[in-house]
């Protein structure tokens, strides 16, 4: 299997464990700011300030998407998620961006989890490779989001 580590190797990636200590700073962050109204404020402006944190053209990509998903379903809540803008309904993320520069990747991508309603028939597409948004692009993401939430 790929997946076992080989006899003498480290385990976890340099990315991975870096991408593990996020999210355990993520859930420590939400802990500590328990709920309601300023929790929201303060992960949407989490969110907000990791997106202008993102280098070109990853930034401009980024905001757009939010101000997508944040257009077609005001009910989700951003918030990080290992480090990246995500959208949750009750808790639990329905997608999320991750930038090209973070994974480093030739493409960042628009990603829906299994609470997103996107099923169709036995096999579907959840996640979307974005260099780019044309104005069709975002109708079609405009499409998904509605989609997921419905």
């Amino acid at each position: 299997m790929n997946d076992v580590p080989k006899p003498g190797s480290e385990g976890f990636t340099e990315e991975e464990r870096a991408a593990i200590k996020e999210r355990a700073k993520e859930l420590k962050t939400a802990r500590r700011r328990g709920g309601g109204k300023e929790k929201a404020a303060a992960d949407r402006q989490d969110v907000l300030n990791t997106i202008a944190g993102l280098p070109q053209p990853d930034r401009a990509l980024a905001e757009r998407v939010h101000d997508i998903i944040t257009a077609e379903a005001p009910d989700l809540t951003p918030r990080l998620w290992y480090g990246m803008p995500a959208y949750a309904r009750n808790g639990k993320v329905l997608c999320f961006f991750l930038s090209a520069h973070k994974d480093e990747a030739r493409y960042s991508t628009l990603a829906f989890t299994g609470e997103a309603n996107l099923d169709d028939g036995a096999m579907w597409p959840t996640t979307y490779a974005l260099t780019e948004l044309t104005p069709s692009m975002e109708a079609a993401i405009r499409a998904l989001v509605r989609r997921a939430v419905s």
